[in-house]
């Protein structure tokens, strides 16, 4: 379910003082609204897992690096990728290359990692979200999130030809994305 702040505060019992709160604001601080021409999706992003990919990827949505970014490879059963300005697969942000923060956290359907050439230590701003169960990708790529709203819309994302690994023709792309606070 996708609970706003206020209405988590509405639901709560009246034992509780504004004093539990900041536990509610964390989950807002790491909560992410992907917007498509289909849909919302909502993702929640785990600096516990990968703090500095974390950080760079809420640095980029600040100065909305991702609006209008298309989804140039989506591989029908593994998963959509996204970041890249140039739409090609090559491209990134002006923002440094991240050293790997690998882990034994599952790529499970829904779950989001950061792209990366040949060499463990250059993500950048590229990303992926599994449209299935990868484990096959398991303490190889670093995992930084995970879609808790939205799968639907996930999946209606265009795919792309298989014989040309996803490369998709008029791709969809990622209308706005920002961070839950201060999002609308």
């Amino acid at each position: 379910m996708d609970f706003r702040r206020r209405d988590l505060m509405l639901a709560l019992p009246a034992a509780l003082t504004l004093t539990s709160l900041p536990a509610l604001a964390a989950v807002d601080a790491n909560t992410v609204y992907l917007d498509t021409k289909d849909g919302r999706i909502t993702i929640e992003l785990r600096p516990d897992l990968a703090p500095k990919h974390v950080a760079q990827i809420k640095k980029l949505i600040g100065q909305h690096f991702y609006d209008g970014i298309v989804f140039h490879r989506v591989i029908s059963g593994f998963m959509a990728q996204t970041g890249d300005p140039t739409g090609t697969g090559m491209g990134g942000s002006k923002l440094p290359d991240l050293k790997a923060e690998f882990t034994e956290t599952p790529f499970k359907r829904g779950t989001l990692g950061m792209a990366r050439s040949s060499s463990p230590d250059s993500a950048n701003s590229q990303f992926f979200i599994c449209l299935a169960d990868s484990s096959f990708l398991n303490g190889k790529y670093t995992v930084f999130g995970e879609v808790t709203g939205g799968m639907d819309v996930v999946d209606k994302i265009k795919k792309g030809s298989e014989s040309d690994n996803g490369k998709v023709d008029s791709p969809d792309k990622i209308v706005t994305m920002r961070m839950a606070q201060g999002a609308k």
